[in-house]
């Protein structure tokens, strides 16, 4: 199969990391998949970097750009499957007309519904199907008034880490300046409020009255970077928070942890939450969203009604009293993620749903 995945952000994020698992996936199932991005854009780089053919325009007017990259394409090396991976690429895509020519497929994995205006659905209703990346997401865009059978669950997909070692774990932790008895809890996302890290530092303090050696590594770029280093400053525990920014091999920040926080308000999926539970660690996260659909409480993780300081602290204060505990939920997690998760499973549902877009565009035209 022959699928062009169209992505226009230029951060990286969680959907720019599955794209990259995606194309890589389908390329060593002897798949012809390249992509269309941003000149200079992180995605465009991990991508050339990893053997995949780019296809880039410039960042001015980047969906105008992109869009005649696209009818030249459509025109020249026409793929079987356009994948607008996220908003900006679907509207390229439909401003070149992709969805006339070729199978379109569209991914979606924000929390909210789709914008209710004449332009906003008519891309995405314009598209063969729509890759909700959780049940949670495929009923909010049912809810946007997009046609059921126009919409499938395609969970994003995970490279499952090798059994961490003392040494790799002692190298990490060696990155990040922490000593053997500092307890490391970290959180790996992009710093804005719905991620939720201003509960978790807000939480740091009662959990360093209980744990002195406690540090917090806090890894992603964002706007409410500055808050939150000024909060830690009014709470007295910036000694204790790590700001590690973007962070490029974030392999470094799951083996240096002990327990990863995830206090995301409305996570559509989590796949800095997906990635932790890969490596083994045991977490704590908010019941809401699609966190729910793989994180079941006290068996694979530890879940909490609402992102509040207090039940932060108190579910990192029963891990860090509980060896087993950690190490029962740690293991639990990565075997979950391993058979549900993985970037193979994802890969091959993908190819699956592609499959099936693909029939439903030529059952359309033949009526």
């Amino acid at each position: 199969m022959k699928i062009l995945y169209v992505d226009l952000e230029t951060e990286w994020r969680g959907g720019q990391s599955q794209a990259l698992e995606a194309l890589t996936g389908l390329r060593r199932r002897g798949h012809q998949a390249q992509l269309l991005g941003v000149e200079g854009g992180a995605l465009a780089r991990r991508a050339r970097a990893a053997g995949i053919p780019v296809v880039a325009v410039g960042r001015r007017f980047k969906r105008y750009r992109a869009s005649r990259a696209l009818c030249r394409l459509l025109r020249d090396s026409p793929p079987d499957v356009v994948h607008a991976n996220e908003s900006h690429a679907l509207t390229a895509a439909w401003l070149a007309g992709a969805h006339r020519s070729t199978t379109l497929v569209a991914a979606r994995r924000l929390a909210h519904r789709i914008q209710q205006n004449k332009i906003s659905l008519a891309r995405y209703r314009a598209a063969d199907r729509i890759f909700a990346i959780s049940d949670f997401v495929a009923r909010s865009v049912i809810e946007s008034g997009i046609s059921a059978e126009r919409v499938v669950v395609v969970r994003e997909g995970i490279e499952i880490p090798p059994a961490l070692t003392a040494a790799r774990r002692s190298a990490a932790r060696r990155v990040w300046n922490l000593a053997d008895d500092d307890v490391a809890l970290g959180c790996v996302g992009y710093l804005v409020p719905e991620k939720g890290q201003d509960f978790l530092v807000c939480a740091m303090p009662e959990i360093c009255a209980a744990q002195p050696r406690a540090r917090l590594l806090l890894a992603g770029n964002g706007p409410l970077r500055r808050h939150l280093a000024e909060l830690a400053v009014k709470l007295g525990v910036r000694e204790h928070i790590a700001f590690a920014g973007f962070v490029e091999r974030i392999e470094d920040v799951y083996s240096a942890l002990d327990i990863f926080v995830f206090p995301s308000i409305a996570e559509p999926s989590g796949t800095s939450l997906l990635a932790a539970m890969a490596a083994g660690l045991p977490s704590v996260s908010v019941a809401r969203g699609g966190v729910p659909e793989y994180v079941e409480d006290n068996v694979s993780g530890l879940l909490l009604p609402e992102p509040k300081p207090k039940l932060i602290a108190s579910a990192v204060q029963r891990l860090l009293a509980d060896p087993d505990l950690r190490a029962r939920l740690g293991a639990r997690a990565r075997a979950e993620i391993t058979q549900r998760y993985a970037t193979d499973v994802m890969v091959e549902r993908l190819l699956e749903a592609c499959a099936e877009a693909s029939q439903f565009r030529s059952h359309a035209a033949a009526t």
